[in-house]
């Protein structure tokens, strides 16, 4: 299916995008997987002859909602020395973004930008039923981002990450 005609706009009140982390190291039982949820965000797409995605999402508003594994349980506080260290030892104060510069029916290319640097990516797109989707694995390095680490690096976020995006068009 393709993306219906017109312009449609995507955000936390009709859709949801979420970041999904792994661990790795020699005391990664002591670590959580963390799904981690974008909570300012906003995409347009342009449906039609000329389909188009714009994202922007603000990383100041990413927030651990969800962490399993461990050696105890993720307390409020846990979550909130996590955001700590991604708002100023991870992401930093620059915008996350895509400009799409090739739509199809399975498929956006373009550039993404995160922790000011950018990189070009093949997201991977399902329309059904009047809501598009999506997940893409990426590679921290490619933006020049250090894998987050406790524990003398006993204890490492994995390199690779998942961005799941759904939304109502």
């Amino acid at each position: 299916m393709s993306i219906p005609e017109g312009t449609h706009n995507i955000g936390p009140s009709n859709g949801s995008l979420k970041v999904k982390t792994g661990k790795e190291g020699a005391a990664s039982k002591m670590g959580h997987d963390l799904v981690i949820a974008v909570n300012d965000w906003e995409a347009t797409i342009e449906g039609g002859d000329s389909p188009s995605i714009k994202l922007t999402c603000d990383p100041s508003s990413l927030e651990v909602v969800e962490g399993s594994g461990g050696a105890k349980p993720l307390s409020d506080g846990d979550k909130g020395d996590i955001k700590k260290s991604i708002d100023k030892k991870v992401l930093g104060s620059s915008q996350i973004s895509f400009t799409s510069s090739e739509v199809t029916d399975s498929a956006a290319k373009g550039d993404l930008s995160i922790a000011g640097s950018s990189s070009s990516v093949d997201v991977p797109l399902k329309v059904d039923n009047g809501t598009i989707s999506g997940s893409i694995t990426l590679s921290q390095k490619d933006f020049g981002i250090k894998q987050f680490s406790a524990m003398m690096g006993a204890l490492k976020v994995k390199d690779q990450v998942t961005v799941e995006f759904e939304g109502k068009i």
